[in-house]
């Protein structure tokens, strides 16, 4: 356990569920995990009581060992009762993947965030703009020369839509603020922003539990990315502004993570988290003391090597802090004769 971890506090200690099975977090909340087939190797799941059935959070990626960890769940878990509603806190690959499936099996309605589902939606269409080959000239602006690389990023149109091959053509809207009755509570929305278009947390206050999806994780930081669909985004400064809303959430909840294990601490990691940022926007501000490129500024903040599928988000990430310090008029930014963008402080 690191430093950072170990200020947390973890009541289950070491027990994670294994595939196919669940681990009861509190009366009616069920906790189990699905494979991932990344450096990320699991995403929790939540199944909580609603009523004569369940209602799920997150579904993992569609690939045959997550839909045979699920046939599991159904038995072992769930023992033969219907899902009364899937709820996807976001439209990362992860957490829904397998929103069609489940929804078509079991007649059940997908509930998400407009924003979360129309950007399901695109993804899902591959469109122009938000498929794989659209990061190719995002990336070739911000100093990415390197054609193998370059090369893996235009086959990865259907990379998508291979995990994510089918989402409902209808959902039900969540938005921030509102209270979502499962069984016999309510559950909180609490929107955030920066990690992905409009991700949905759930707080539920009767249990003092925090489902906090991607937005706030025990180990690792929750990646804030600039994407080709959105080049001058400033997501660092939309994920710090929406850590500020779970802070008025009491000291004692548990957080149920979408990686990781449940955990206590919440205003601890988010401290945690506030100062990771600063740290990293630091660094990056006093490497542009002379003109930098994204390219440039990953294997200061990033420094181990990286496949395809990671180099996007670090080169994403790294961007993400440039553009904050931009946009905050620390850096300069100016697109020189060779078609990159550099960054330099003033």
């Amino acid at each position: 356990m690191n430093a950072l971890e170990s200020q947390l506090q973890y009541p289950f200690g070491d027990a994670v569920p294994a595939v196919g099975t669940a681990l009861e977090i509190a009366p009616g909340v069920q906790w189990a995990r699905m494979p991932l087939p990344f450096a990320l190797d699991h995403i929790n799941i939540w199944l909580l009581r609603d009523g004569a059935g369940w209602t799920v959070v997150d579904t993992g990626v569609d690939r045959p060992e997550t839909r045979a960890g699920w046939e599991q769940v159904f038995t072992n878990v769930v023992g033969g009762e219907p899902l009364s509603r899937v709820l996807a806190t976001h439209c990362h690959p992860d957490h829904v993947g397998l929103t069609g499936w489940l929804c078509e099996r079991f007649d059940a309605p997908l509930w998400m965030t407009a924003g979360e589902f129309g950007f399901a939606r695109m993804m899902a269409a591959a469109l122009p703009g938000v498929d794989g080959p659209a990061a190719v000239p995002h990336f070739e602006r911000h100093g990415l020369r390197d054609e193998a690389m370059l090369e893996q990023m235009r086959s990865r149109r259907n990379y998508y839509p291979s995990l994510v091959p089918a989402v409902p053509h209808a959902y039900t809207r969540m938005q921030d603020g509102e209270h979502v009755k499962i069984g016999g509570h309510g559950w909180r929305v609490i929107t955030g922003f920066g990690h992905s278009p409009e991700h949905a947390a759930l707080y539920c206050a009767d249990l003092n539990l925090l489902i906090s999806g991607d937005m706030v994780l025990p180990r690792i930081s929750t990646n804030v990315s600039v994407f080709a669909v959105e080049p001058d985004a400033n997501p660092v400064q939309l994920y710090l502004d929406s850590l500020s809303k779970f802070e008025a959430l009491p000291a004692d909840v548990l957080v149920l993570p979408s990686h990781g294990k449940p955990f206590r601490g919440l205003h601890t990691r988010i401290a945690q988290l506030r100062a990771h940022h600063e740290a990293r926007l630091a660094e990056v501000l006093d490497a542009c003391r002379e003109p930098r490129s994204a390219v440039d500024i990953v294997p200061i903040m990033f420094r181990r090597p990286l496949d395809a599928h990671q180099l996007s988000f670090a080169l994403g990430e790294a961007l993400a802090h440039l553009n904050k310090l931009w946009l905050d008029g620390a850096l300069r930014r100016e697109r020189g004769a060779d078609g990159v963008y550099r960054f330099t402080a003033d």
